[in-house]
């Protein structure tokens, strides 16, 4: 079996791949908190990840490489995630007086039922979530299966880097761990909360909706903040990197925030309405309690309030880590900034903590 979901573990990286860069993240526990021992972004060579799937695995790991040397990372060991879609989960009914080794076998034995691959190719694994409703000898057990390729893409770049791969996770659940974070930071007036997180990356955009903290949707698109960057290189002739360096640290022409950065907010506006609707189409819900706005694109100045004023909803930038106390050699002010765009590999920096 495989280690989807939680097992018990040392000290951990947390390893975000995503289509642009990596994301590390390194926790400790001081009392009923965590302080935050490390923490840096390291932009990937062009193409070395595309659509969640590694296609450098040299590229991608000597730039985690880079990234554990210049934060000074004490763990040797990581836990890295795969993309939602790329996971099978199927909830079943089993016995609940069986031992977990039992499940274990009996999911071996029943596996082909649930999974359309042959079994040999892929990692599974499972979590008891409780009991069947009106039953007392039934249990629900949430099954996940993930193709082996997909899993060892990621071993093999964090070998390349020097690490271990202690854990591989499910992007969903990383991010459902790192919203038990936020979770009392939001307003809420009805005990029954439902939450959207929309986590707009550079390439894709990603729903997760939460009930009552656990995930029960998700959806990723195709959309995300690299439209923005090849906009600006196209109105201003400026390379790619010159492009998302602008975009970061200012000092483009006069009609940028009305001409590129409005249009772009607008476009994000209407991915988020536009998620929203397909979760609501296809479920019995037909709003949300709070929309929370990850990825590194939703750090654009004004995005929370737009989105709020638009779909009507309370919307808030995503930020995990407000009750946490720092490290010396972590950058307060960047972290803030880049917050939004940590939910994952926040999720997993907890696996620490299991």
């Amino acid at each position: 079996m495989f280690s989807f979901f939680s097992r018990k573990s040392s000290a951990l990286l947390g390893l975000d791949i995503s289509s642009t860069s990596v994301k590390l993240l390194e926790l400790s526990r001081v009392g009923d908190g965590y302080r935050i021992e490390s923490y840096g972004v390291e932009p990937l060579p062009a193409n070395a990840v595309v659509e969640k799937n590694i296609t450098d695995v040299e590229g991608v790991g000597e730039a985690i490489r880079r990234l554990v040397v210049r934060v000074k990372a004490n763990a040797k060991q990581a836990a890295v995630a795969v993309a939602g879609s790329s996971v099978i989960t199927k909830m079943i009914e089993m016995d609940a007086s069986l031992s977990e080794d039992d499940m274990e076998s009996q999911i071996r034995v029943e596996a082909d039922q649930y999974i359309p691959y042959p079994l040999d190719e892929v990692a599974i694994d499972f979590e008891v979530q409780g009991m069947v409703e009106g039953t007392e000898d039934r249990a629900e057990v949430l099954l996940a299966a993930c193709r082996n390729e997909n899993v060892e893409m990621r071993e093999d770049v964090l070998e390349v880097a020097g690490l271990g791969a202690k854990v591989v996770d499910v992007e969903a659940y990383a991010i459902e761990r790192a919203y038990s974070l936020i979770e009392g930071q939001l307003d809420f007036t009805d005990e029954n909360q439902t939450v959207a997180i929309i986590d707009v990356g550079a390439t894709m955009t990603t729903l997760s909706v939460l009930d009552n903290g656990r995930t029960i949707y998700t959806r990723e698109q195709l959309f995300g903040g690299k439209q923005l960057t090849e906009e600006i290189q196209r109105r201003y002739g400026l390379s790619v990197e010159e492009a998302g360096l602008a975009k970061k640290q200012g000092g483009l022409p006069d009609d940028y925030e009305d001409e590129v950065l409005g249009p772009f907010k607008d476009a994000v506006v209407q991915q988020v309405t536009r998620s929203l609707q397909f979760f609501f189409s296809s479920s019995q819900y037909n709003d949300v309690d709070y929309i929370i706005l990850a990825g590194g694109t939703c750090s654009v100045e004004g995005l929370a309030e737009l989105v709020q004023e638009k779909v009507g909803t309370p919307a808030v930038l995503a930020n995990p880590f407000v009750f946490m106390t720092l490290s010396p050699k972590v950058n307060a002010a960047a972290l803030t900034s880049d917050a939004p765009s940590l939910m994952i590999a926040c999720g997993l920096a907890l696996r620490s903590f299991d």
